[in-house]
């Protein structure tokens, strides 16, 4: 179920990230002004402003702590549910073999989202699909979510948007948290939370989670549906806060994960070979984040993080080996002066590629950068923000990417403007090869950095009981790659792809409406987005596409007490998507998803049933997954345009142990 009660604040940089630390606190070791677990008044904690939330001029919206606990509920795996809650996300399966999903922001692909963890790049500068489903959402304290071009904030792995995890604090007291979840289709989650102080200025978490699932073939046809996996992770994390706002947080990660989809056994694909489709996969990163005032000068951070990761592939006689890295470093200095709030810096990212299967395709991209921001006070109602960061790619090239935003506050009414530009660094890993692998794609050759330009206008009213939201956003983006099938194999067909950029022009425009409605104990939110996105067709002329519903809608309503339990309804509907290279149809069936979450307390126990997905819409209920013929690119399956798992119902118990009391 994917409840849609989300907090929708409209502001500025709140997250710590990549350009922005000189002018921040660090979120991980800020001192909290409002208890996040419980929903109060946000503060800007990773703004060295410390203003609220809602009067930044940057758009931020934020999924706080108590909307993240109803999805925890949901799937208590992945935070792929948390996001795809938000208007103008959409969680978008790349891979039907391992389930593997990325993020599209306002109907820019996936690749174009930098997902960060307390502002540092722990998942990789290019978050793989499967990385958005190896994160429980457990020890989340909120998400941020920047929409629009975010290069001159994040770098050039931010040229869509960015998403910032960021982690809970650990409050005055020890604590424990427990949960046990199991679901109908033969899935089974454990995660557990504690956290407590060390001493007056020290304090620790560690969050820790076991997962499975058992692989399901749910329409009978020998391919499986439901990938199966076994995951294991762990992450502790340390704060210090010193006397003269200092601080320090230090995270450490681990991760490793199975997961099998492809064919069963003895069954085949319609050239009549057996195509069993594995993953291993095995993550560590660390990170830090360090702060210190200096008087006259003003605040001086630090920053830095790494991560390696190593993968199996198996794609039916085809094994490929590869490692993934990252190393990250960052110093800013930030300062403020009356009205304005300033801050530069310099930046240095590597990103790299090996594998051992096809080294012809390793790259190892070094970044270095420098940085500034000012946010200025024209009035009390009038908030002007610009930013800009110079990137030397060894690659592509110096790039510059600059960013303006305007808020204005007019009584009940927030008016919010923004424009950017930014740029990003094209890699073998579109959507299609993560699915497919490498064997199939020729050595990347005379590729352009991939641009856009985004703008958005933000409406924003509320007053008593009633919140409204309406948008109107942008894009246009050039050098966008794609994949272009070449030559003619044994079966009269191509069977090699290379990545080349679309000449031409992709556009996008869109809006997205939010309406709220609270009484004391029942909330009924209400979204649509609208997104018409085309890009150039080389038979000519212009295509909607692929894989973007033109309209989505949803109604949610959820009634909770805290000492009592919670009760919650949803609607989604879903309408028509243009397809790509479907021997079945051209465009998707619309299709409508229905849900219910109850959860009741008993003592320290909390007992949970939630019903995903009721109607049991399902893409394989018109047409089958596997393809009549392998794809050029060397996928079995047609892409995913609707629900592949049916009706779900999971339930489970939470313990909470700790407390003031």
């Amino acid at each position: 179920m994917r409840i849609l009660t989300r907090a929708v604040l409209l502001a500025g940089p709140v997250l710590l990230t990549a350009d922005m630390a000189a002018a921040q606190i660090p979120p991980a070791a800020a001192p909290i002004e409002a208890d996040p677990d419980h929903g109060n008044d946000i503060i800007v904690q990773a703004t060295r402003s410390r203003r609220r939330v809602q009067d930044e001029p940057v758009r931020v919206e934020v999924v706080n702590r108590e909307e993240i606990e109803e999805k925890i509920l949901m799937r208590p795996g992945n935070v792929a549910t948390i996001l795809s809650e938000t208007g103008g996300l959409r969680v978008q399966v790349t891979s039907p073999a391992l389930g593997a999903a990325n993020i599209r922001v306002q109907g820019m692909d996936g690749r174009f989202t930098q997902l960060l963890a307390d502002g540092l790049p722990l998942y990789g500068g290019q978050a793989s699909s499967l990385g958005l489903l190896q994160i429980p959402p457990t020890d989340l304290g909120q998400v941020e979510v920047i929409k629009g071009a975010s290069s001159a904030l994040y770098g050039p792995s931010a040229l869509g948007g960015v998403i910032n995890l960021v982690s809970r604090r650990p409050r005055a007291f020890a604590e424990t948290e427990v949960l046990l979840n199991a679901t109908s289709r033969n899935g089974q989650d454990a995660t557990a939370y504690l956290a407590s102080p060390l001493s007056e200025s020290w304090s620790g978490s560690i969050t820790g989670g076991l997962h499975r699932q058992r692989r399901q073939d749910i329409d009978d046809d020998g391919w499986i549906d439901m990938p199966g996996y076994r995951r294991a992770t762990v992450r502790p994390r340390l704060f210090w806060n010193g006397e003269a706002d200092q601080s320090l947080f230090v995270t450490l990660g681990a991760m490793t994960e199975t997961r099998a989809g492809g064919t069963l056994a003895r069954r085949t694909v319609p050239d009549g070979s057996a195509f069993a489709q594995t993953q291993r996969s095995t993550r560590y990163d660390g990170g830090l984040v360090a702060s210190l005032p200096v008087e006259g000068l003003g605040t001086v951070s630090v920053r830095g993080a790494g991560m390696t990761q190593r993968h199996r592939h198996v794609f039916g006689a085809v094994a490929e080996w590869d490692r993934h890295g990252t190393l990250f470093a960052e110093a800013s200095l930030a300062g403020e002066s009356g009205g304005s709030n300033w801050v530069g810096g310099v930046a240095w990212q590597s990103d790299s590629f090996h594998s051992k299967t096809f080294p012809s395709f390793d790259y190892s991209y070094r970044v270095p950068g420098i940085f500034a921001q000012l946010e200025q006070e024209i009035a009390d109602t009038l908030t002007l923000a610009g930013s800009g960061r110079v990137d030397a790619h060894n690659r592509y090239g110096t790039r510059l990417s600059p960013r303006l935003s305007l808020l204005w506050r007019p009584g009940p009414w927030t008016v919010r403007a923004s424009g950017g530009r930014g740029f990003y660094a094209p890699t073998p890993f579109v959507e299609e090869i993560e699915a497919a692998g490498l064997s199939r794609l020729e050595p990347l050759q005379g590729l352009r950095a991939e641009t856009a330009r985004t703008a958005s206008l933000d409406l924003g009213y509320a007053k008593g009981p009633i919140e409204a939201t309406a948008t109107l956003f942008g894009s246009n983006m050039r050098g966008t790659t794609e994949l272009d099938p070449f030559g003619t194999g044994p079966s009269g067909f191509p069977e090699r792809v290379r990545l080349v950029n679309i000449a031409g022009e992709s556009r996008i425009r869109g809006g997205e409406l939010l309406l709220r409605y609270r009484w004391p104990a029942v909330t009924v939110t209400g979204s649509y987005v609208h997104v018409d996105a085309t890009e150039p067709d080389p038979a000519g002329g212009r295509r909607a596409k692929p894989l973007t519903p033109r309209h989505s809608a949803g109604i949610v309503a959820m009634w909770e007490k805290e000492d009592s339990g919670r009760i919650g309804f949803e609607f989604y509907y879903t309408g028509r998507q243009s397809l790509e290279d479907n021997p079945y149809r051209t465009r998707s069936k619309p299709y409508v998803e229905i849900g219910m979450l109850g959860e009741i307390a008993v003592g320290r126990a909390r007992l949970f049933l939630n019903a995903e997905n009721i109607l049991g819409a399902r893409q394989t209920r018109h047409d089958p997954l596997p393809r009549p013929a392998r794809a050029a690119d060397g996928r079995w399956t047609v892409d995913v345009w609707g629900p592949t798992e049916g009706f779900v119902l999971n339930g489970g118990v939470r313990f909470r142990f700790g407390g003031e009391d």
